[in-house]
């Protein structure tokens, strides 16, 4: 029995629109887009799947990027920092900054934030913070871009909607690329420079095809296949 059989009726509908052969993006954006919308601005997420051993640790691909179209939504940033960077941190647009008794609010279970960043002088005293934020995948990281001395520009980027990304246990990097609402071409400029980013992260001992099947969804949609070709054929020619 099929898969939809077990979806709703917009998901089922949906799926006959999804093509036999994979598509460029600049193809799969408008198929997307024929699919019927829920009520809201659904987001448009990428799922690439990457030829790694995602058991080593030395294969682990982890970044941030700051997309060149941005995502449609802005991030509610928190600092721990110290100091003169409390008032750049809230100048730059961080709802919370501040040294111990932050930790401590963040400690008691107060989570209504999206980002941590902090200054590497922090870091010891945050370290503690380590079984409440990373279940949430919000401890502060220098491979992310959030442990940091230049405070103001992380908090800016991240309210901004800078992603972060981490390939989970199957090797797959799942992200956000904006909202159905925007342009074809913008979305298309967001995914090219999420596979630019990744491409660059490639890991030395990771052997054989590096991005080895993509897929485009919205919120409520059914997945659509990216043809892996044509992005090497993009990159071959730059």
């Amino acid at each position: 029995m099929a898969v939809t059989q077990f979806r709703g009726k917009r998901y089922q509908e949906a799926a006959k629109l999804v093509p036999q052969s994979p598509l460029s993006f600049e193809q799969a954006f408008p198929v997307l887009k024929q699919m019927k919308k829920a009520k809201f601005d659904e987001t448009v997420n990428v799922v690439i799947h990457l030829g790694i051993d995602a058991k080593q640790a030395d294969q682990m691909v982890r970044g941030a990027v700051s997309l060149p179209k941005g995502i449609g939504k802005t991030y509610k940033v928190i600092a721990f920092v110290q100091g003169g960077n409390i008032d750049t941190a809230r100048e730059a647009g961080a709802i919370e900054a501040g040294a111990d008794e932050l930790i401590a609010k963040v400690n008691g279970g107060w989570s209504d934030f999206d980002v941590a960043v902090a200054t590497p002088d922090m870091m010891p005293k945050i370290a503690r913070l380590g079984k409440v934020l990373g279940p949430q995948g919000k401890m502060p990281s220098p491979k992310a871009g959030t442990v940091t001395t230049d405070v103001g520009t992380a908090v800016r980027e991240y309210v901004a909607g800078k992603i972060e990304f981490r390939n989970d246990a199957g090797g797959n990097i799942h992200s956000v690329i904006g909202k159905l609402s925007f342009s074809d071409g913008d979305l298309a400029a967001n995914a090219y420079a999420l596979v630019a980013i990744l491409r660059k992260m490639k890991p030395v001992t990771a052997k054989g095809t590096y991005i080895k099947k993509v897929t485009l969804h919205s919120s409520m949609s059914p997945g659509i296949p990216i043809d892996t070709a044509h992005l090497d054929v993009r990159e071959e020619a730059k």
